[in-house]
């Protein structure tokens, strides 16, 4: 299973038509900040796709966080921002660990983050529109699960 993580399009949404088209995915988990473009998003894409509700989310109906099985994993999505991911990822973690999760996808930060430990992985897939890290090249990740269910994630730029 392929599965394309991606967050704070913000409604500039040319880099995600680029990267569906590209990737193929067999799933899409939006971590927030479509501002509308929910519509857009799914329909671009081939496959099911999961968003979640972002800062920037104003009167949307999307929900605040979804809590998926994927493979063996529990996988909880959320944007992040009420979880003060801007000063790091270790109260989401510890949130992600209580409520059972394996892995948490968040956004909010605009930079792509694979941060493994032995309770809780978590990935931040940073923003294919305003990317704030080193050399702001716009990212995204896929995600794999192969044939024994173990996920491996990858960042890419564009």
């Amino acid at each position: 299973m392929k599965v394309l993580i991606v967050s704070d399009t913000h409604k500039r949404n040319d880099n995600y038509f680029l990267v569906v088209k590209r990737e193929k995915p067999d799933l899409v988990i939006h971590c927030g900040d479509a501002e509308g473009s929910e519509y857009a998003l799914t329909q671009a894409a081939d496959c099911p796709v999961e968003i979640v509700l972002g800062n920037n989310d104003f009167f949307s109906e999307l929900p605040r966080e979804l809590i998926l099985d994927l493979g063996p994993y529990k996988v909880w999505v959320v944007h992040g921002h009420n979880y003060y991911v801007s000063m790091g990822n270790e109260i989401l973690k510890r949130e992600a660990a209580a409520r059972g999760a394996d892995i948490v996808l968040y956004g909010h930060t605009h930079r792509p983050v694979v941060d493994r430990d032995r309770e809780v992985t978590a990935v931040n897939p940073g923003s294919l529109s305003y990317p704030r890290q080193e050399g702001h090249k716009p990212s995204y990740i896929i995600m794999k699960l192969d044939e024994e269910g173990k996920a491996e994630f990858e960042i890419e730029y564009l």
